[in-house]
């Protein structure tokens, strides 16, 4: 027998022992399908377990019946492989070995009851008194900005913003990173898939494929990703579009051995593979920003990297929505800003809270949920957002009677970021499916300013919505990042620096362009402090911002004369000369809150000085890709 004879036949053994092992295995693994139900968040096709097993075993049949070539059924049968890459034929059994046979149980698009049942069975779960699920992540209760990497490969290397928000890894070491996370799964008795898209508008969405070993995880996923339909579900088999595969293995550490790593925790993403690798964090949060990340890479580029950027779509680190009049508002802003907050009005539809994309036909969500900072949570207050914490619903790291299970929103001992996570429907205004094809008329830039230097609200020039775009000022209020414990001044690029891929030029860029071309009006709203810096002054009453909000919804602070619009000083920024909506000027006006609270005029000139300078040293990174009259908006 010739040698090539001979490799031909060993590898046929291979293929018919893979054919014999999986035949063997696949019954052995339960296959939990989602029971569908009426409400449209839970629709999907339920796989029936022994028609997915004769299909898998005549697909694998097929297969070696055919002649394949020994290159072939080497990459048919590898049993190593998890890659979900792979012909058309073999994309089941592909995705079978993926979701890593050796579990009992893979529970794949379950109901919130199944997995309510299957999270009670993890340490710091509970039921509480308004049927909402409470979930501890354990020792991480925030981002870990500082572990994110990105894998440098020749398809992405160009245009990724490479420093300190993507730092670069080698694909060897993410590789590493992969198959301790695999391994790990493959250790555990159960396993969680939830398949989902990143995106309401079927031209733009992006399949995700979530595989987890916590069902916390995958009822928050559920939630934050938009649910495929049951004729959608083919998607996530098609195999020239994959879907973007997150292992969370977050409940096992990395090896900080591996080139790259810095800590126990790594958050690594390969554009190239289509997959993200989590490991030494259990907050649920990684993943929602890691599907952002995805789309801050994939948007700008579509539908086509060399259209002008007025024809190209924008991704906005924003909440979103739309009154009777098809107005649409974009409410721009990291966490702790009020996106979620002042997004959920009951005079308007909620497009969403958090995450959208701006293109030639309109906005569209990101998400399928929102996910809202609940510290000091009431009725009163937030009465949406409250009214959400029901059955299905995910509570993280909330504290709770142990007898009645009745939630303490103000208890912050285990952590300032305590969050809720719900599916949009709900919100009782929310718009849905949500995608409009309208573009926005007000732009809303919000800031957290803890110096208590910008008004509650100034209207903005055309370069000074562009400058405090890319300026991005902020603080970082408490709780949102681990060891941030009080409120930072910060600077993120385009509201959304931590989750920025491409330089913040580009959104900027297109950003301008879409201004220019639908005439929206720009606003900057401070929802910080006022009379007096962290500390001294107090935070804006949310009652005083909810009016502006109202005042430029309904026209009227549009509306206001040239004359009726004063520039404040060091800053320039046009600020109302009189009372907007029951909100006095001696709120509206930064020095004479000062004033009301006993704070000298030289002691605000120097706090705003102050933070006029920290804007001009940070702009230094971006000035010499702007243009004289964005420059010219600085402070002085």
């Amino acid at each position: 027998m010739c040698s090539s004879d001979l490799f031909g036949t060993i590898f046929l053994m291979i293929a018919r022992r893979a054919l014999a092992s999986l035949r063997t295995r696949v019954p052995n693994a339960v296959v939990r399908p989602l029971v569908a139900t009426a409400s449209v968040r839970h629709q999907s096709g339920g796989t029936d377990v022994d028609a997915f097993t004769e299909s898998l075993k005549s697909q694998l049949a097929k297969a070696v019946l055919q002649e394949l070539t020994p290159e072939k059924l080497k990459a048919h049968f590898d049993l190593s492989s998890t890659s979900m890459h792979m012909t058309p034929e073999d994309d089941i059994v592909a995705q079978v070995n993926a979701m890593s046979l050796e579990a009992e149980e893979i529970f794949y698009n379950s109901s919130p009851a199944v997995l309510y049942q299957e999270a009670l069975q993890e340490k710091g779960s509970a039921i509480v008194s308004s049927g909402a699920l409470a979930v501890s992540s354990h020792a991480k209760t925030g981002r870990s900005p500082l572990d994110k990497r990105i894998v440098d490969e020749p398809s992405s290397t160009k245009d990724v913003w490479w420093g300190k928000v993507n730092i670069p890894l080698s694909g060897s070491s993410f590789m590493t990173n992969r198959e301790r996370a695999l391994d790990y799964l493959n250790t555990r008795e159960k396993l969680y898939v939830i398949d989902g898209f990143v995106g309401w508008d079927p031209e733009f969405r992006l399949p995700v494929r979530v595989i987890a070993s916590r069902a916390y995880h995958a009822l928050f996923m559920q939630n934050m990703l938009v649910p495929p339909k049951k004729s959608e579900l083919a998607e996530f088999s098609n195999p020239s579009k994959p879907p973007f595969v997150i292992y969370n293995s977050g409940a096992f550490p990395c090896n900080r051995q591996t080139v790259g790593m810095t800590s126990s925790t790594s958050v690594s993403v390969s554009f190239d593979r289509s997959e993200m690798v989590i490991l030494g964090t259990q907050y649920a949060g990684e993943m929602k920003k890691g599907a952002f990340t995805l789309m801050n890479y994939y948007m700008p580029l579509q539908p086509n990297r060399d259209l002008p950027p007025a024809e190209r779509n924008l991704p906005l680190h924003a909440s979103a929505n739309i009154g009777e009049g098809d107005d649409v508002s974009i409410f721009f802003g990291l966490s702790g800003t009020g996106k979620t907050t002042l997004s959920a009005d009951p005079k308007r539809d909620l497009i969403g809270d958090d995450e959208h994309v701006w293109t030639t036909k309109g906005v569209f969500n990101m998400e399928g949920g929102c996910y809202a900072k609940c510290v000091g949570l009431t009725r009163d207050k937030e009465p949406e957002i409250y009214d959400a914490i029901r059955f299905g619903a995910v509570l993280e790291n909330v504290v709770y009677d142990d007898s009645t299970r009745e939630v303490d929103f103000d208890d912050t001992s285990v952590t300032e970021n305590t969050r809720l996570a719900y599916p949009l429907q709900f919100i009782p205004n929310a718009r849905i499916p949500a995608v409009v094809d309208h573009h926005p008329k007000n732009v809303i830039l919000l800031t957290c300013d803890a110096f208590g230097v910008l008004p509650p609200v100034s209207k903005l020039t055309n370069a000074q919505v562009m400058y405090h775009f890319i300026s991005g000022y902020t603080a970082k209020v408490a709780g949102t990042e681990m060891g941030v414990t009080e409120p930072q001044a910060t600077f993120s690029p385009c509201f959304g620096g931590p989750f920025l891929v491409h330089h913040p030029f580009v959104y900027a860029e297109l950003l301008a362009a879409k201004l220019e071309k639908h005439q929206a009006d720009a606003w900057l709203i401070n929802t910080g402090w006022v009379g007096g810096e962290y500390g001294t002054g107090d935070r804006c009453s949310l009652k005083y911002t909810r009016a502006i909000i109202d005042a430029i919804h309904d026209g009227s602070l549009g509306k206001l004369p040239d004359d009726q619009w004063e520039a404040m000083p060091i800053f320039g920024l046009l600020v109302p000369k009189g009372d907007v909506n029951g909100v006095p000027k001696d709120v509206l006006t930064p020095k004479l809150a000062w004033a009301k609270n006993g704070m000298d005029a030289k002691a605000f000139d120097a706090t705003a000085g102050k933070l006029a300078d920290l804007f001009n040293n940070n702009f230094k990174e971006y000035a010499d890709r702007c243009t004289k009259d964005v420059l010219a908006a600085a402070p002085k």
